[in-house]
C-alpha cells in the first residue's frame, strides 16, 4: 500500500471504522475518505454508486453496518437483515462499477453455525444451522461474503472477508437496550459502583463462553492484510482464547472497582453456548493480537463516555 493511496472507509464514526482511521493514520496513510451518513447514505444505491465514480478510491474497508446484541438483534430482525444487505451490495457493486480492485468486507464470528466444532475453523462457515437469535443479521453478514467472493471468481477482483470475533472498545455502544454483552456490564457495573447496589445482575447463567477483542487490535489485522496483498476470501480475526460470561463481569467489576456480588438472570437467553475462533490462518499471515482482556477493558472504560 502506498502511502499516498486513496482509502475509503467507511462507518469512520463506529468503533471499528474509528480505530481504522487511527491505525491507518498511524501508518502515514492520510489521503483517506470519509463520510458522514448525513454527506452519504449508503442505503441509497445511487448515491453510493455516484460517489465511487467520483472519488475513485484505490482501498475501501466496509466498516459500516447495522449493529447490536442479542436483544436488538432479535427484535429488529428485518431492519437488521434488509439495511445491511443494501448497504453491503451498494458499496460491494459499487466499488466494481468503479474499478476499485482491492476491498475489505468485515463481518461478524455470528456468521457460523450455532453448535459448530470449537475453535472455529473458517470451513465451518455454511456447515449447520445459526444461532436463532440473530440469523437474519448472520444472513446478511453472510451473503457480503459471497458477494465478495462472487465478484472475486468472476471478474477477478482482490475483496477479502475479515470475521472478528466479539469486539470491543472505544467508541462502543454503551446503550443498554441494544449494546452488546461487555460494554453493557461495563456500564452497568460503573452504575452499581456510582449508586453503592449491593448486586451487579448479569443476563444468563454466564456459563457461555466468549472471546473478545479490543477494536484497535482488529485495526491492525485489517491494515496488516490489506498491505500484505492477501487474496484470499475469508479470514477469523480474533485471539484464539475465550471466557465465560461470568468470568467476564467479574474481571469487569474489578477493573471498575465495583464489590457487589454477582446475580444471574436465568429468564433471559444465553445465546450461542459458545464462540472461539480458530485464528491460525491469521497467525500464518503473520498477525496475532497483543491486547490482553484485562488491559483492553481498562482502556476501554477510561474511553467511555460516562467514565471521569
Amino acid at each position: 500500500m502506498d502511502s499516498s493511496a486513496r482509502i475509503f472507509v467507511t462507518g469512520h464514526r463506529g468503533m471499528v471504522g474509528s480505530a481504522l482511521v487511527r491505525r491507518l493514520q498511524a501508518a502515514g496513510f492520510n489521503n483517506l475518505l470519509v463520510k458522514t451518513r448525513q454527506e452519504l447514505d449508503l442505503l441509497d444505491q445511487r448515491a453510493v454508486y455516484a460517489c465511487l465514480q467520483d472519488e475513485r478510491p484505490d482501498y475501501i474497508f466496509i466498516a459500516a453496518a447495522k449493529v447490536g446484541g442479542i436483544q436488538a438483534n432479535n427484535q429488529f430482525r428485518a431492519d437488521f437483515i434488509q439495511q445491511n444487505l443494501l448497504l453491503e451490495s451498494n458499496l460491494i457493486h459499487g466499488a466494481h462499477l468503479a474499478g476499485v480492485q482491492r476491498l475489505m468486507f468485515l463481518g461478524s464470528s455470528c456468521i457460523y453455525p450455532r453448535d459448530c466444532p470449537q475453535p472455529i475453523k473458517e470451513a465451518y462457515l455454511l456447515t449447520g444451522p445459526l444461532e436463532p437469535t440473530n440469523e437474519p443479521y448472520a444472513i446478511a453478514k453472510i451473503a457480503g461474503i459471497k458477494l465478495a467472493e462472487a465478484y472475486n471468481r468472476q471478474y477477478g477482483r482482490q475483496y477479502v472477508s475479515v470475521m472478528p470475533t466479539n469486539l470491543y472498545g472505544p467508541n462502543d455502544n454503551y446503550d443498554l437496550a441494544t449494546s452488546h454483552v461487555l460494554p453493557a456490564l461495563i456500564r452497568k457495573a460503573h452504575e452499581a459502583r456510582a449508586a453503592q447496589a449491593p448486586e451487579l445482575v448479569v443476563w444468563g447463567t454466564g456459563q457461555p463462553r466468549r472471546e473478545f477483542l479490543y477494536v484497535d487490535d482488529l485495526a491492525d489485522a485489517c491494515v496488516h492484510l490489506m498491505a500484505s496483498g492477501y487474496a484470499g476470501d475469508l479470514v477469523n480475526i480474533g485471539t484464539g482464547e475465550d471466557v465465560t460470561i461470568g468470568e467476564l463481569a467479574h474481571t469487569i467489576m474489578d477493573v471498575v472497582g465495583y464489590r457487589g456480588e454477582v446475580v444471574f438472570d436465568t429468564s433471559k437467553p444465553d445465546g450461542t453456548p459458545r464462540k472461539l475462533l480458530d485464528v491460525s490462518r491469521a497467525a500464518s499471515l503473520g498477525w496475532r493480537a497483543r491486547t490482553s482482556l484485562r488491559d483492553g477493558i481498562a482502556r476501554a472504560y477510561a474511553a467511555a463516555p460516562f467514565h471521569s
